[in-house]
């Protein structure tokens, strides 16, 4: 031990015992110990860092002793307190990172400013002042560089010009010699040691690509050479210098991310970690912390794969440090609380290793130390009692990434499958079929005509070749699978028209390929309900929903769901049509998650209608802010404005596929009320109704409101009630029986409601409204019931139609001296309702009540079963009598 350490404080005499490089530091620069000593009881800091530089000289000519003064202050500093106890890992990797950002900004302004006198400012054709963006990759992009790393660096320019000066030259060759003398100043050895190693391979073309490019020619290099290792590394990508690193983050961003789901990343990275294991293989490296079983670098492939994934839908993943993904992934669901804790505690101890491995002689390694000395000094480093002992953590932690590691990107297609020879011959229909009898098809000659037919498919042929073996490893799978259900041949045909309709989509084949439970539960969906089946081809990216069991069974949060998807609607303005997009996205994946509790028997009929009718106020509630701030000219911030459901919707009695049948209504005095209301209107429509590349998200149907097709789109508060009190027809009046406010301004819909209540309460004659509502249901029925010899569960005599036309009669004739009748309470309760005031016999209502749920169950399973309403008259035959029964006591007819 020196003679300088007998002066120094405990804390810097303990490192100094177990980093040979901090005793060296201290015994030849004799201004270190000093320096460490006042500095050591709190972190560096970015201004500590900068006053370090200024103390010891700013200039050109001090540029390269002073930045490497610097980092040995910096990490000496870090050793110190690391080794103490009182940095922890986050310290240690900011402070690293701040240290480059420092060295790096002030190298770059020192070596510009001399540039500029030489040879001017560089400028665009159109006279704009250029810079060089310097983008930290890696652990420097991720924020988490370690203690002894070399800096992964691309240079980038805006735009091609010429330099303003004397001496003219271009962008291009200012940027690369601006470039060269910032890599030498920072990588060069001399007497006061390096800075850092710098490695430039990151950029485009790596060591035989052009050492600076333009935003042009980088965006050029992503649409046409870009490969799939460049996407894992550019997702740390982060600008240290430069104003306009908007710009270059949009010109990544589509490159990184995709739109849609990419679950062919996870195939890609697979293939990338293969060859870093056959290199660590190839070099005995199994002791590496970083590249060897375990190791750190699987970790972090763990969060990227996600990132690529979902990374593109999902911008609060498009995060670098590798802890935060974690942490988000198991927010979302993606990884479980309890792996995710393993790999981050995993992540701490193999870093704290890491840079204790550094510390020895602040060399760039990863290697577990061969030598006895040094093996004794890490284990005292890290606070075991031996080698032994830190070993033996070590393989706990490495074991457990390792198996979550293989739980992501085990290929679990490897081994052969059992039916890979049906798929193989499947043109070969008299090979296969007896097979496919063996495994219970009941026609099996048909099922192979169906494989044998895809097979020699052009469709198939011209798949390309690796979306082709992830169709030949997913086949034979199918058939096995939709075997194992209880109609086989249905549910084949179903499976592969899916396949089929997403075989260009290799992403949704790599999930399916990747993930056998979601196989699973898709052939189980498809099985028990064709309408799920035809549900999930329009909406592959559904098939997403299937990887997690508890996003199926877990009961929807609607206000959760509301404030979140409003938050991001609001992060994503005024990006149209993205915000279309996603609210039909989430549209889509709501109503899915509904129709597996539904398959499950999960959900009541009722139960399901509710979930539905709220999910559909959610759309439109969300849907009005956002076409309001589309409208140009607003004469106020918060519209009057209000959308007014009828029919299913208005009655809570949504289906998966119903229209909405809608009013807009608007209550203000302005001038230019009638046109900008009229134009919020035309807008709202449009941004439920229109078809966009997520989809859509309502049929709608607007003919409801005041005179109908030649009405007005959006009425006025005051016109509509003078039209329902004035001008209305009875059957407009039964509508309104199942009315209500869904979305907008609560003041006007509460106004609505008053005004529902005063026109059902009218009174009216029970004659004349016997008639008219006996005439529209004559109408109603010749031009749709008795069509088939199947019973039509809506429209025969005794179905649905029927019941609801009951209620509404009783509504508009008692609710005068009855009110309470006017709650848009439900047609089973308004029944009860009815009998309780006497107006029908109790036993018939809850009689009716019963058969009316009993279709709508009945009417629900066809919908599933992609059929139309109608069913055998013996299947409905019990619960049509107490409806036709009650119809002839309230009408006297049939």
């Amino acid at each position: 031990m020196s003679h300088t350490l007998n002066v120094l404080p405990d804390v810097i005499q303990h490192a100094a015992g177990l980093s040979r490089f901090l005793q060296r530091m201290l015994d030849s620069r004799p201004w270190l110990a000093g320096d460490l000593a006042a500095s050591i009881d709190h972190a560096l800091g970015a201004d500590a860092m900068r006053t370090f530089i200024a103390d010891k000289g700013a200039d050109e000519a001090r540029l390269r002793p002073t930045l490497r003064q610097l980092r040995t202050w910096v990490i000496c500093h870090l050793i110190v307190r690391d080794l103490a106890g009182r940095a922890n890992l986050s310290e240690v990797t900011e402070t690293m990172t701040v240290l480059t950002e420092v060295a790096v900004r002030h190298a770059h302004d020192v070596l510009r400013e001399a540039m500029i006198q030489r040879y001017g400012q560089p400028l665009s054709t159109t006279g704009w002042e250029q810079e060089l963006l310097i983008i930290g990759m890696g652990k420097l992009g991720g924020r988490e560089l370690n203690v002894s790393s070399d800096i992964d660096l691309i240079f980038v320019y805006p735009d091609d010009g010429d330099t303003g000066g004397k001496k003219v030259i271009s962008n291009f060759e200012f940027f690369e010699r601006l470039g060269k003398q910032l890599i030498q100043s920072l990588a060069e050895v001399t007497e006061h040691g390096q800075v850092f190693r710098v490695d430039m391979r990151l950029r485009p073309n790596g060591d035989s690509g052009p050492l600076v490019c333009s935003f042009d020619m980088l965006e050029n290099y992503f649409i046409t050479q870009g490969r799939e290792w460049e996407r894992y590394a550019w997702i740390k990508a982060r600008v240290l210098t430069g104003e306009r690193w908007r710009e270059l983050e949009q010109i990544a961003r589509p490159f990184v991310f995709r739109k849609y789901l990419d679950f062919g990343a996870i195939n890609a990275m697979r293939d990338l970690h293969a060859q870093i294991r056959r290199e660590v293989a190839r070099r005995d490296r199994a002791n590496n912390i970083k590249l060897g079983p375990g190791g750190i670098r699987e970790i972090e492939f763990i969060a990227q794969v996600f990132q690529l994934i979902r990374g593109g839908r999902d911008a609060a993943l498009q995060i670098r440090p590798t802890l935060q993904v974690l942490a988000r992934l198991a927010e979302r669901g993606i990884l479980s609380s309890e792996a995710v804790s393993a790999l981050s505690a995993a992540y701490d101890f193999l870093r704290r290793l890491e840079h204790r491995l550094q510390y020895l002689d602040d060399a760039q390694t990863h290697d577990l130390p061969d030598a006895p000395a040094d093996q004794a000094l890490i284990a005292r480093a890290m606070s075991f009692a031996d080698y032994v002992s830190l070993l033996a953590e070590l393989d706990r932690h490495r074991a457990v990434v390792s198996h979550h590691f293989d739980a992501v990107f085990a290929d679990p297609n490897e081994e052969q499958h059992s039916l890979d020879a049906i798929w193989a011959s499947a043109e070969d229909t008299e090979q296969a079929a007896p097979h496919l009898a063996e495994l219970g098809f009941g026609d099996p000659v048909a099922a192979a005509a169906r494989l044998a037919s895809i097979r020699a498919s052009a469709r198939y042929q011209q798949l390309p070749n690796h979306i082709r073996s992830r169709f030949d490893a997913l086949m034979p799978r199918v058939v096995e699978a939709a075997a194992s259900t209880a109609g086989p041949d249905e549910t084949l045909s179903r499976c592969l028209d899916l396949l089929e309709g997403i075989s260009r989509r290799g992403a949704y084949l790599a999930l399916l390929q990747q993930y056998p439970q979601a196989l699973r539960r898709v052939v189980d969906l498809v099985a028990a309900s064709r309408w799920a089946a035809q549900y999930l081809g329009r909406h592959p990216i559904l098939l997403d929903e299937l990887l997690d069991g508890r996003n199926l069974e877990a009961a929807p949060d609607w206000q959760r769901l509301r404030t979140e998807l409003a938050a991001e609607l609001d992060a994503i303005e005024p990006d149209m049509e993205r915000q279309m997009d996603l609210m039909r996205e989430q549209h889509h994946a709501q109503s899915f998650r509904l129709l597996t509790q539904d398959i499950a028997g999960l959900l009541t009929v009722e139960k399901l209608a509710d979930h539905l009718s709220a999910l559909a106020d959610i759309m439109v509630a969300l849907t009005i802010p956002l076409c309001w701030r589309k409208i140009k000219i607003r004469h106020r911030d918060d519209p009057k404005f209000a959308v007014i459901s009828y029919g299913k919707l208005g009655g809570k009695e949504l289906g998966y596929a119903s229209d909405l049948d809608i009013v807009f209504l608007y209550d203000d005095a302005a001038p230019e009320s009638a046109e900008v209301y009229t134009r919020l209107a035309q807008r709202t429509n449009t941004w439920l109704s229109s078809q966009t590349a997520a989809g859509i998200l309502f049929e709608t149907d607007l003919r409801l409101r005041p005179n109908g097709d030649s009405g007005l789109i959006a009425c006025s508060l005051e016109a509509f009630r003078k039209y329902q009190l004035e001008s209305a027809w009875v059957w407009e009046h039964q509508a309104l029986t199942r009315a209500r406010f869904s979305a907008g301004d609560p003041a006007l819909g509460e106004a609505f409601e008053r005004i529902r209540c005063e026109v059902l309460r009218l009174p009216r004659k029970l004659d004349s409204l016997r008639a008219e509502v006996l005439a529209m249901r004559d109408k109603m029925r010749s031009a749709h019931g008795g069509k088939s010899p199947l019973f039509d569960l809506k429209h025969d005599h005794g179905g649905l139609i029927d019941v609801e036309f009951l209620i509404q009669y009783l509504v508009l004739g008692y609710a005068s001296k009855h009110p309470e009748l006017t709650g848009n309470l439900g047609n089973i309760a308004l029944l009860k309702m009815a009998a309780g005031l006497g107006l029908i016999p109790a036993e018939l209502a809850e009689a009716c009540g019963d058969s009316y749920r009993q279709m709508r169950h009945l009417q629900h399973r066809q919908r599933l079963n992609g059929q139309a309403s109608r069913v055998a008259p013996e299947e409905a035959a019990t619960a049509r009598q107490p409806v036709q029964a009650l119809w002839s006591l309230v009408f006297g007819t049939h």
